[in-house]
């Protein structure tokens, strides 16, 4: 898939400008320069083209510009999204007219060889067209426009689209990646273990927590041809208690964008520290999970300064089925980013829970167990009346939903109906798929 990517000098409205072609609010947007500093990523259509829109932070060669700590790092995944795109979007700010910093990033960006383009942003009205025509100078096509209004974007399409190369129908009709969210407390080792997987500072690491603000999505391929299988990663922000938040926007900004993450993956890995264990955070942040109804992987990072603390695999999970019991069908496993130990385990764990959120139960093998089950032990006894269940019948996948047809709902016990659940995954497995159950009344007849 192509990609197109959107740079220049920080605050000119590369954000903007990529939710409005991307017309969703997927890049964080705020007046402050720096906010942006991974490569945001979304896969847009422009005219009759599936392509991978990419957002960069603001280019600062001064850091008295941005006063971030990270503007190094911020310049190199601008400068990897540059090497990798078909075509840039240099967006200026038409108001303020030509800034020695919007010269070098044009220079730097036409010294790559990659075919480029000049969007003036903040034309909010025809009035204000003139201001683009300033950027003529440079020798590049210049589109005036305005990412608040809409203005002038249509435009800018078109001639993107006309600059895209071929791509070969495999491509085009590549099947939808599988969506994985990476989600957990700040620092953790989300990032590190995206740079891990992909081998390659695809996303900024930094000991600050903090680092990540947006949702970063990361396409990550394994194997090639028709049987390659096709992931997307997105790399979140940590996720703080609302009492260690900061007053600022962008932490708001960026858990709505952590939390948003969630409900839109196929399948969530949850980082957690196994040196310190299980925290409240970490059961908040299952519990939008569970919220979400997504498939889950428990991910313990860091496993090789677990093991040197003397903390062993079954104390580990121990300690998580007993404090966190609402997350037992989550499959755990333990990895460090550090040494690489049981990386690629995770992605056999990811397919797993993918494939379980997705798996068909057939009515008449489902019945068979909820019978067994049945029998085995029956239901309380409650005001004298015991719950009869007649038959079950699975209603969707992703998640995974089951009703069952029963005399009383009003009968049956939390205790009860996690026994059934645990019946069904003892006959179906369903490892990491959460798995509803709803009860609904009907005369045997």
């Amino acid at each position: 898939m192509n990609v197109v990517s959107l740079v220049g000098r920080p605050n000119t409205g590369k954000s903007a400008l990529f939710n409005r072609i991307a017309k969703k609010r997927v890049a964080i947007v705020f007046d402050q320069p720096g906010v942006t500093r991974d490569r945001v990523t979304r896969e847009v259509t422009m005219g009759d083209r599936k392509v991978m829109l990419v957002d960069t932070g603001g280019i600062a060669f001064d850091r008295s510009v941005t006063r971030d700590p990270l503007d190094g790092e911020t310049r190199s995944q601008a400068a990897l999204a540059v090497e990798d795109s078909a075509v840039c979007i240099i967006v200026v700010d038409a108001r303020e007219g030509i800034a020695p910093l919007d010269s070098e990033v044009i220079q730097r960006v036409r010294e790559s060889g990659v075919p480029c383009v000049i969007a003036a942003n903040k034309c909010d009205t025809a009035d204000d067209d003139w201001r683009a025509h300033e950027f003529e100078r440079f020798g590049l096509p210049v589109f005036p426009t305005s990412a608040e209004h809409g203005r002038g974007v249509e435009s800018l399409i078109q001639d993107i689209v006309k600059r895209l190369p071929q791509t070969g129908a495999e491509e085009e009709s590549a099947k939808r990646p599988l969506r994985v969210a990476v989600v957990g407390r700040p620092n953790a080792g989300k990032s590190s273990y995206i740079n891990r997987l992909l081998n390659a500072p695809r996303v900024i690491v930094s000991e600050m927590p903090g680092t990540t603000r947006d949702a970063v999505e990361v396409p990550f391929k394994i194997g090639s041809g028709p049987d390659a299988r096709h992931y997307m990663l997105v790399d979140t922000a940590g996720m703080k208690p609302h009492t260690k938040m900061s007053k600022t926007s962008v932490d708001n900004f960026s858990l709505f964008r952590s939390e948003a993450a969630i409900e839109e993956a196929d399948v969530v890995i949850l980082v957690m520290d196994p040196v310190m264990g299980p925290t409240m955070q970490d059961k908040r942040i299952a519990g939008k999970i569970l919220d979400a109804h997504r498939a889950c992987v428990v991910m313990m990072n860091k496993w090789d300064l677990a093991q040197s603390e003397g903390i062993t695999e079954t104390k580990a999970t121990e300690a998580l089925r007993s404090m966190m019991p609402f997350l037992n069908f989550a499959p755990v496993v333990f990895c460090s980013n550090k040494s690489g130990y049981n990386i690629r385990r995770t992605v056999e764990a990811i397919d797993r829970a993918a494939e379980s959120a997705a798996e068909r139960l057939p009515t008449g093998m489902l019945n068979n167990a909820i019978e067994k089950a049945t029998k085995k032990t029956l239901s309380p006894m409650i005001k004298g009346k015991r719950l009869k269940i007649y038959y079950g019948l699975q209603v969707s996948v992703n998640p995974q939903t089951v009703r069952l047809f029963v005399n009383d709902p009003k009968l049956v016990t939390p205790a009860y109906l996690s026994y059934i659940e645990k019946a069904i995954r003892g006959r179906f497995g369903l490892e990491g798929a959460p798995l509803r159950i709803f009860l609904k009344a009907r005369s045997r007849s």
